[in-house]
Formats: structure tokens, C-alpha cells, sequence
């Protein structure tokens, strides 16, 4: 091999080298080796990254607001009572009649039902109220069939109303642990008429 062949073969290496230096054009020219300059594929991931994160923080929030709004909603308001003795019950946002009241002594929500029979509270209150046993029973619901007991002569109190002897139902599901159904076995007792966005309940006599 002649010396031009020598050198033109070394300057075949050093523009090879050169070329597999800055063919990625990720190092910086003049800069410290480890200074890199991002692709415009790496940019628009990382970019696409920051806004997915900036969404999912914003549905975060939303959840929030919407989770305490809605709790909120299912809050029990006390009735007002007149000097007549009847409870007035304001109807709440979510289009439902709600008011406090406690099953033997517990403090619960109740949700006004007349289309329930019976007061009816969660397997998770009953243990928590001291409410075992009782008589085994089905209730039929939306969802079909479901496994139940029923309990006699339970104190009931509702919007400061006490009947003292209650059919209670022990089997409630898909509410909280302090929410229960305010059925027939306690709003029997009870005239009801609706006056707008109020229910109106007068004690009948006996």
C-alpha cells in the first residue's frame, strides 16, 4: 500500500468516526459530554407526558369536589316541628326525603321509603346496635330475593318522634353503615302529604 493510499485510507477512518460521533446529534458541539439535546421524538413524549399528568391531577381534583358534593347531599337535615306536632321534612337535592334518628339507641340516616315495609338498617348497624337474632326472613328487592331478619319491638326515633315498639329488618345493602330505610312500620304511625319540596308528617291519633 503506497503512502497515498495510507492516508487516504486513515481519512476514511477519522471522517467515519467523526460520523458515528455526531450521527445521533445528541451531543452537545463544544459542550460537556454529558450534556444531551433531546430528539424532537423524545420532546413530544415528554411533552405528551406532562399533559397526561396535568389531566389525570385535574380528574383528581374534579372527583373530589363531586365525592363532597354528593356527601353533602345525603346529609340529614333535623325537621322542624310545629306546634302541632308535625315534622316537616325539607326534600334534599337529590330529590329525597332525608332526616337523623336513631334504631335502640344508635344514631342513624334514614332515607324516607314509603314503598318499604318495614325499618330496615345494614347487617354492619344491627351488630354495632345490638341487634342479634331474630326472626329469619326474605326481602324482596330491585336486585331480587335477599336473606334477612326481622327483630319486634325496637325504639325508633325519627326527627325527635320516638315510637317505642318498631319492626326493625336486619339486611339492608348498598348504603353506609349508618344509613337505614324509614318504612311503614314507622311511617304507618304517621299522616303523610307533600307540600312541595316538603313532606309533611302528622302524628295520627289512636
Amino acid at each position: 500500500m503506497g503512502m497515498q493510499d495510507r492516508d487516504g485510507w486513515r481519512d476514511a477512518q477519522r471522517a467515519q468516526e467523526r460520523s458515528e460521533q455526531g450521527g445521533a446529534g445528541s451531543a452537545h458541539p463544544g459542550g460537556p459530554a454529558d450534556v444531551r439535546v433531546l430528539t424532537p421524538a423524545q420532546t413530544t413524549r415528554r411533552g405528551a407526558l406532562a399533559i397526561l399528568a396535568f389531566w389525570l391531577a385535574v380528574m383528581a381534583v374534579l372527583y373530589v369536589v363531586f365525592d363532597r358534593m354528593a356527601q353533602r347531599q345525603r346529609v340529614a337535615r333535623m325537621p322542624t316541628m310545629t306546634a302541632s306536632g308535625e315534622l316537616v321534612i325539607e326534600r334534599g337535592r337529590d330529590g329525597h326525603f332525608r332526616l337523623p334518628g336513631t334504631v335502640n339507641g344508635h344514631p342513624v340516616q334514614f332515607l324516607v321509603d314509603t314503598g318499604a315495609s318495614l325499618v330496615t338498617v345494614t347487617e354492619a348497624f344491627a351488630q354495632e346496635a345490638g341487634l342479634r337474632g331474630g326472626e329469619p326472613a326474605v326481602f324482596k328487592t330491585a336486585n331480587g330475593d335477599r336473606p334477612g331478619r326481622i327483630h319486634q319491638n325496637i325504639a325508633v326515633s325519627a326527627g325527635g318522634a320516638l315510637i317505642p315498639a318498631v319492626r326493625v329488618g336486619v339486611g339492608l345493602s348498598g348504603h353506609a353503615t349508618d344509613e337505614a330505610l324509614l318504612g311503614q312500620s314507622f311511617l304507618s304511625r304517621f299522616d303523610i302529604r307533600l307540600n312541595g319540596r316538603e313532606m309533611i308528617m302528622r302524628p295520627r291519633t289512636p
